[in-house]
Formats: structure tokens, C-alpha cells, sequence
């Protein structure tokens, strides 16, 4: 594949002025047009959007390859703009925009446009090369410059020990337990570090909306080393006979060029099926049991989100007059997908360690569990809540397996007695038994005793409480601390504990906050490309969106962490020191209506982000110059 083959003289632009980003890919999308390609110009300028709403396509060098896949292309295609004067805008080096090419692929066109993306990228590794299309006096001979460095390239390809020019090096699956944010941020630092590297890489998403971009069985077959950045459970059986290396999401965001190089190493295991749970390290043995964990959350968080919201919109609509019957159905309504959460996290949980055959037993283990089930009076049950689940979810998932190897010594014969009646009775009775007998005594007396240690905790120990959650949310932006925080304050929730759904919302708001204000307030403490990102940190930390500060926290971990942490726990203390409350686990500043003293929650909120702002400016230095 040729660059010249999707990019004709038409289709590019020299020496253009932009004052925006957005100005300048309109500009790039009025040139695909021109060149035939699109079928509705207005709707592939807004998947360009809101591709580039996902993260920024700046590559460094003053270089941006925008690009989206649309149904509103006709035939993939390139365009080329290069900008005079530069363009100032957020970019990974700070230098301004020269030189931008848009990639448009149909929807329908599977990985075509990271195909195009790819070879751009390693042209344009050349800087000599950038130059020289940078300063071309024509269209044709900016073409016509690519041309030439393609046409000298093909002899050293023919040398390549790669089995065929479009063979990946390398693929790689990214997933978090939201789906959201670390999902789409280790897949674009992948990407980036491979375009460094000069090294072909293709990155399938499983974000909250679904697989993007999905690794095809060529892909497989023709990659050197598969690298899954995940922290969840992901299907990994078509994986098997090739070398894999295994990180989590936020180390692939944290060190992309560690994991590549790792990738490329020569004693890479070869991945034989399996998980960590066979594996003889702990460290994956771990590692492993938090995917299966986060798999079981990743399913159950929907419930929560809908059902909690759904409770506090009915209550807004009954403080406006409406009709009782709408609010009692939205209410019933919410509070009957509280009901499902823990079946549904041991049913996902199980499902990820032992797929299908171990769905139903966890599904009934965390019915169990919801229930509090035992052999006593049911006016005596006592539900064992989300430890109860946890426990139902793995002890499906490990019996299902135990009954899976000791059926492979039953005659063959017999294997549809087995896998159709034995291993579904045997499970289910095996975990009822548990419940029942061993898991739901204790454990819901716990529950009982817990909740009535939360009602009992008044004065500074419930502010202590406050203040604890609050500053845990600001932690690990998002990662296992985050998500045990956020995680409390859910479970509490379903307790009717509001106040403390409060501090940890107010708590996860706060860093982005905090940092897109310390931008604004103390411009001298970051570089321009940090500074453009304030109002985006403060629309993410308006939404309840913590990963926003992350990339901070990357580049600088000891001085923004702390500065968060402490603003975050001011926030939880002062949210529950005024008796705040949230009725539902997400949706930052937009839930105001709902939020129990609503002048309360803004005041903590703007105290916990101003005083991380103030502390992060005096823990940096000015820059110089």
C-alpha cells in the first residue's frame, strides 16, 4: 500500500492559515470533499470531531494525522494541509501544528484507515523528508516528494524479514473496568510509542461501547507479539501459539515504550491458554483474580449508575409536582436494578474465570448472597451483600473448573450427560451449599454490624470517614484505590448512606479541578500544551471524571499527587461536615438538583479544588523563560 495511491494533488493545501484546530480540519475536510470521497461532508466533519474528542492525534515534530472511519466516506482517502503560521494548540512536544494529513476510511472498511496511519507515520520518521513537503511551492510537488521516498524505500522492504509488507509487528487489546478513559488512553500511548519506535501496531478497544477496531485472525497470525494492556478479563483464547505479554492498563499508559521493548524481547512465553490462576507466580496469580474482579464490576456498575440515577430523578421530579405513579414506577424501577447488582457480579465474575457453564451457578451464588439465604427462618436472613458475591462469583468460576477436569476422566460417551446435566447440578448445588451453610451466617451478620457501625459513627469519626474516602478517590486516578473508593460509597449507597456517596463524589471531582484551576490561576507553572488542557480538566472534573488529571500525574507524580490528595479530603470532610448527600453514584455537577444542601456540596467542592490548586503551584517551580 502506497500513500500516493489515497492522496492526490487536489486533495492538498499549502501555506493555509487556521486559527483553531478545529478551523484547520475543516479546512481538511472541504479538501476531501473536493476530491470526491465523502457522501456528506457536515456528518464526516462530525465523526472527525468526535474522534478527536477521544484524544488528540498530534504525533509531535509540529505534525497531526487526524483521521475516522464514517459512513459518510466513499472511497478512503488522504488529505494535506500545511499550515503558515504555525498553528499553537495542545500538542505532546509543545511546537506548534506545520503539517497535518486527514485519513478517511469507510465504516465498514475494518482497520484500513490504522493501516494508512501506520505508513504515514513511519514516512514521516524522516524529518529531512517533512521539510521538504513543508516548503513545497505546488500540490503536485508535494506529491510528488512522497512519491520519490516511497518509490526509495521498496528496495530496503524487499529485505525485511517480515512474511508480507502488511503484517502488524505487533497487536495489542486495551480494556478498564468502566470502559472509558484508561481503555482509550493506553491504546492511544501504544500507538504513539510504536510511531516512535517505527514499528507497525494495531490496538483493539473493549470499551464501555463495545470492541473497536477488532484484531482480525491475519492480524493474529501475522503479529510477532500480542500485548494485552487490560484491567479486566478479555478473551485471550485466540491468542494461543503466540508470544503475549501482559500489563495492565495504566502501566501501558505509564511506560508504552517499556512495554514494546518488552514485547520485542526474545524470551517472550509463548501463551499456551489459561490464566494466572495456573500459572506458578503469585504476581500473575494476582493480577489475574483483579481481572476477574473488575470483569464482575465492569457488568455490574451499569446497575448501579442507572438504578441510583433513576432514584434520584424520581425524587427530583416528585420535589416538582409530577405525577406520583411516574415517580413511584422510576422509583420501583431503580430500585430493582439495586436488586440485581450482586447476582450480576458473581454471575460475571464466574463467567470470566470459567465462561458459560460457570454463569448460572455464580448468578444463583450472588442471588444467594443478595438474599442471605440460609437454612434458618427467612425473617432471620441477613444479605451477604458485595463480600457474599465476591465469594459466590470465584467459587462458581474454581468449581466449575474442578468439575471440568475431573470430567475429562469420564468416558467420551458420557459427555453430554456431563456437560447438560452433571456439571450444571453439581455446580449449582455445590454453590448453594456454600451460601447457604457457610458464606451468608457470618457474612450478613457482618453487614449487619457494618451498617450499624456506619449509622452509629457521628461527629469526627464520620467526618474522618468523609475525609478518608475523599482523599482515596484522588489516589490513583481511577485505578484500584479509585475504584475501592468509589466502590464504598456505591455499596453505601444502596444502604440509603448518602453523605458518604458524597464524599466520594466530591472527592473524585476534585483533581481534575484542581489542576485545570492551578492552570489558570499560575499560568507560570506549565507549559503552554498543559495550560490549553484547563478547560477540558474542568469540564472532566465538573462530570465526575477523575482520570482527567492523570496525564499530570504521570509526568509529575510527586507534586500532584499530594496537592490532589489533600484537596480531595478537604472536600469529603466539608461535604459531610454540612450533611451533604447524593442519591446516586454519578454525574458530578449535573446531579445539583438532586443533591441533598446543594450550597454545601459547591462550597466543599470549590474549598478541596482550590486549596490543590494553591498547593500544586507552590510545590512547582516557575518555569524558565
Amino acid at each position: 500500500m502506497h500513500i500516493t495511491d489515497h492522496l492526490q494533488p487536489g486533495s492538498v493545501a499549502l501555506n493555509r492559515q487556521a486559527d483553531s484546530l478545529q478551523a484547520a480540519l475543516q479546512i481538511l475536510v472541504e479538501l476531501m470533499a473536493a476530491g470526491g470521497n465523502l457522501t456528506d461532508t457536515q456528518a464526516f466533519a462530525a465523526d472527525v470531531q468526535a474522534r478527536e474528542a477521544l484524544g488528540g492525534t498530534c504525533v509531535g515534530g509540529g505534525l497531526a494525522i487526524p483521521h475516522a472511519k464514517s459512513a459518510a466516506v466513499r472511497e478512503p482517502g488522504l488529505a494535506a494541509l500545511t499550515l503558515d503560521p504555525p498553528l499553537a494548540c495542545d500538542t505532546p512536544d509543545g511546537e506548534p501544528l506545520r503539517m497535518m494529513f486527514l485519513i478517511a476510511a469507510p465504516a465498514d472498511a475494518n482497520d484500513l484507515h490504522v493501516q494508512v496511519l501506520a505508513e504515514l507515520a513511519t514516512l514521516m520518521l524522516d524529518k529531512d523528508l517533512c521539510e521538504r513537503l513543508i516548503g513545497a511551492e505546488s500540490p503536485q510537488a508535494f506529491c510528488d516528494l512522497i512519491a520519490e521516498q516511497e518509490a526509495a524505500d521498496e528496495p530496503k522492504a524487499k529485505h525485511k524479514k517480515h512474511t508480507k509488507p502488511e503484517a502488524w509487528r505487533f497487536v495489542a487489546v486495551t480494556a478498564c473496568p468502566t470502559g472509558l478513559a484508561h481503555t482509550y488512553l493506553a491504546a492511544e500511548a501504544l500507538q504513539k510509542a510504536a510511531q516512535d519506535r517505527g514499528v507497525r501496531l494495531k490496538v483493539e478497544t473493549d470499551g464501555a461501547a463495545g470492541v473497536s477496531n477488532p484484531l482480525t485472525p491475519d492480524d493474529i497470525a501475522g503479529a510477532d507479539c500480542i500485548i494485552v494492556a487490560a484491567d479486566r478479563a478479555v478473551s485471550t483464547a485466540r491468542f494461543v501459539g503466540k508470544r503475549m505479554v501482559s500489563v495492565s492498563a495504566r502501566e501501558a499508559i505509564r511506560n508504552p515504550g517499556a512495554v514494546l521493548d518488552r514485547a520485542a524481547e526474545s524470551n517472550v512465553p509463548v501463551y499456551r491458554g489459561g490464566d494466572g490462576f495456573r500459572a506458578n507466580d503469585w504476581r500473575e496469580q494476582c493480577r489475574e483474580a483483579y481481572r476477574h474482579l473488575m470483569s464482575g464490576i465492569s457488568h455490574m456498575l451499569p446497575f448501579v449508575v442507572a438504578g441510583g440515577v433513576l432514584i434520584a430523578l424520581a425524587l427530583l421530579f416528585a420535589q416538582l409536582g409530577a405525577p406520583s405513579p411516574v415517580t413511584d414506577m422510576m422509583d420501583t424501577v431503580g430500585r430493582a436494578a439495586f436488586v440485581l447488582i450482586y447476582p450480576v457480579l458473581a454471575a460475571f465474575i464466574a463467567y470470566s474465570i470459567s465462561d458459560m457453564p460457570a454463569f448460572m451457578p455464580g448468578l444463583m451464588g450472588g442471588y444467594l448472597a443478595q438474599l442471605g439465604t440460609t437454612i434458618g427462618p427467612e425473617e432471620n436472613w441477613v444479605s451477604s451483600g458485595f463480600w457474599g458475591a465476591l465469594v459466590a462469583g470465584f467459587a462458581a468460576g474454581l468449581l466449575i473448573r474442578l468439575l471440568n477436569w475431573i470430567g475429562r476422566k469420564l468416558p467420551s460417551e458420557l459427555e453430554q450427560v456431563r456437560t447438560g446435566l452433571l456439571t450444571p447440578v453439581l455446580s449449582l448445588l455445590g454453590v448453594g451449599a456454600l451460601m447457604v451453610l457457610i458464606v451468608n451466617p457470618p457474612l450478613g451478620h457482618f453487614n449487619l454490624w457494618l451498617c450499624d457501625l456506619l449509622d452509629t459513627m457521628q461527629g469526627g469519626s464520620r467526618l474522618a470517614l468523609g475525609a478518608l474516602l475523599g482523599a482515596l478517590m484522588a489516589t490513583d486516578y481511577g485505578g484500584p484505590i479509585n475504584k475501592a473508593a468509589y466502590l464504598t460509597g456505591t455499596l453505601a449507597l444502596v444502604s440509603n448512606q448518602y453523605d458518604i456517596m458524597a464524599a466520594v463524589m466530591v472527592g473524585g471531582m476534585v483533581p481534575p479541578l484542581a489542576v485545570g484551576l492551578s492552570c489558570l490561576l499560575f499560568p507560570n507553572r506549565f507549559t503552554p500544551a498543559e495550560r490549553r488542557t484547563a478547560p477540558q480538566n474542568l469540564l472532566m472534573g465538573a462530570s465526575f471524571v477523575t482520570e482527567g488529571a492523570l496525564s499530570f500525574a504521570l509526568r509529575d507524580p510527586l507534586r500532584v499527587g499530594p496537592a490532589c490528595i489533600i484537596g480531595s479530603g478537604l472536600a469529603g470532610f466539608l461535604s459531610v461536615l454540612q450533611n451533604c448527600g447524593c442519591p446516586a453514584p454519578h454525574g458530578g455537577i449535573f446531579l445539583i438538583a438532586v443533591i441533598r444542601n446543594p450550597p454545601g456540596f459547591l462550597l466543599a467542592l470549590a474549598a478541596g479544588s482550590l486549596l490543590g490548586a494553591v498547593l500544586l503551584a507552590l510545590l512547582k517551580k516557575p518555569l524558565r523563560g
